[in-house]
């Protein structure tokens, strides 16, 4: 059964903890978890972090911010089950639609395609995901990325 309110928040803290940490990249870029709903994971970055030699958002920082979201969402969808797995990013794609002059907001939601493969995984199993983040400036879209995930479950 999927986690609930501060249980939420918890565990968003915690995946922003962990990347910060682990990923040193990712506090330096700014990226925080702005929200997580159970279904939905949002986070942010700051322009300053992220400029390129235009002023708008370098690509690389969109998409590393694209695929962090899609990664973190996949890891608290198994551990509002309680359940553990190796989690690796296989392949993605942006698609940039507009220069993000300012702070960036990306999110990616559970679609119902993902929730049946991982209802149906036990131990040892593995199984692909595809998930799509969008990320939006000023309220725009600006790109959207289809990024694929590896995953082996490792217990329950």
């Amino acid at each position: 059964m999927p986690q609930q309110g501060r249980d939420l928040e918890a565990s968003s803290r915690a995946l922003e903890a962990r990347w910060h940490d682990d990923i040193p990249i990712s506090a330096a870029m700014g990226i925080a978890v702005s929200g997580y709903d159970g279904a939905r994971l949002e986070l942010r970055a700051a322009l300053a972090p992220n400029v390129n030699v235009h002023g708008t958002a370098f690509a690389g920082s969109l998409f590393s911010l694209a695929s962090l979201c899609g990664w973190g969402l996949l890891h608290l969808q198994l551990e509002g089950r309680g359940l553990a797995g190796s989690i690796v990013f296989v392949e993605g794609s942006i698609r940039c639609l507009k220069p993000v002059r300012d702070d960036v907001q990306a999110n990616c939601e559970w679609p119902p395609a993902a929730e049946s493969a991982l209802a149906g995984l036990g131990c040892g199993d593995r199984a692909r995901f595809l998930l799509t983040t969008r990320l939006h400036c000023g309220g725009a879209l600006a790109a959207e990325f289809r990024g694929e995930y590896a995953l082996k479950l490792v217990g329950g």
